[in-house]
């Protein structure tokens, strides 16, 4: 097994606290030598919505990645309702787990990514019911009814026998948040879920992550919108450059920030959201538009042609 020797961070073999579900400790990660995470810090409490906003290239999605192992660390530690993710601690040195542990350890963390990765040859329902048949050896009766109560509570309740081309982008999100919850995850990670969205869409699916807030999931999101982290957020992480720049409270965080990257960043963030403002008025106002030109008769047709009806002889 390949080990990982970790720094010499004070709390780095540190188990969280009762009230922490997530506890990450000096988390460092490096691609290609060039470092991306660089002690990265940070508990989040049950029931806890936190939101992870930054520059693009800061560190929040190989986070997040780092969390449920879809990416390794080099050093710190991660632990998932007191589980050490992805290795065993032997004095201090890290040794990789079994991919059939670390899938195991996955099984309680839900996660959906930028794109929506549904089984294009599945339909709603079979795309829904496959991680609980094939991972928790759930009945396929019992796997079905889960899933359409899952697919009644984001909004699809009509959809079950579509298959994924015939959806929209906002649809699909929706099923492949409907799949993450078929297996009853402690925690749901959240990557950018909007942002391959056309602007009209987007609210459908952050009504579905509001909603699962309001029912106390724990949700750890990476997204700039920043008027769900307004509205939603517990907590609101700034991360540039692979470290925490700030964090608090969406109103000390978004509204009063002390950091002088943090204010250029949310600076270009309202020039983006007045930008997507814009286009979802153009959007709306287009197809509105084209409505009234199928619905308004040609000018030089006859009054009976007009109305629908055929024209007098």
């Amino acid at each position: 097994m390949s080990q990982t020797t970790t720094g010499a961070h004070p709390d780095a073999t540190s188990a969280p606290s009762d009230q922490a579900l997530v506890h990450a400790v000096n988390v460092t990660k490096a691609f290609h030598g060039t470092e991306v995470l660089k002690g990265i810090d940070m508990d989040v409490h049950r029931g806890e919505v936190v939101v992870l906003c930054g520059p693009s290239g800061s560190g929040k999605t190989t986070f997040l990645r780092c969390i449920n192992q879809l990416e390794t660390i080099d050093g710190g530690r991660i632990f998932v309702d007191g589980d050490l993710m992805g290795y065993e601690d032997r004095g201090g040195t890290l040794h990789r787990l079994p991919d059939k542990r670390i899938a195991a350890q996955r099984r309680d963390i839900g996660m959906c990514f930028q794109r929506f990765n549904l089984f294009p040859h599945k339909t709603v329902l079979a795309n829904i019911i496959e991680a609980p048949r094939q991972v928790k050896g759930t009945s396929r009766r019992e796997a079905e009814a889960k899933a359409h109560e899952l697919l009644e509570q984001v909004g699809l309740g009509d959809k079950p026998s579509a298959y994924p081309a015939q959806l929209s982008g906002g649809q699909q999100q929706r099923v492949a948040i409907a799949r993450a919850l078929a297996m009853d995850p402690k925690l749901m990670l959240f990557d950018e879920p909007t942002s391959a969205l056309d602007p009209e869409l987007v609210g459908e699916v952050l009504k579905v992550m509001r909603d699962l807030a309001k029912g106390g999931m724990t949700m750890i999101v990476v997204t700039h919108e920043m008027g769900f982290a307004r509205e939603v957020a517990d907590r609101v992480v700034f991360i540039d450059g692979g470290v925490v720049i700030e964090h608090g409270p969406p109103n000390q965080c978004l509204l009063n920030p002390q950091h002088p990257r943090t204010r250029a960043f949310l600076s270009r963030m309202r020039q983006e959201e007045a930008a997507h403002a814009e286009a979802v008025v153009a959007t709306v106002t287009g197809k509105a538009s084209a409505l009234e030109a199928v619905a308004a008769p040609d000018d030089g047709a006859a009054p009976e042609e007009a109305a629908g009806r055929p024209p007098s002889a």
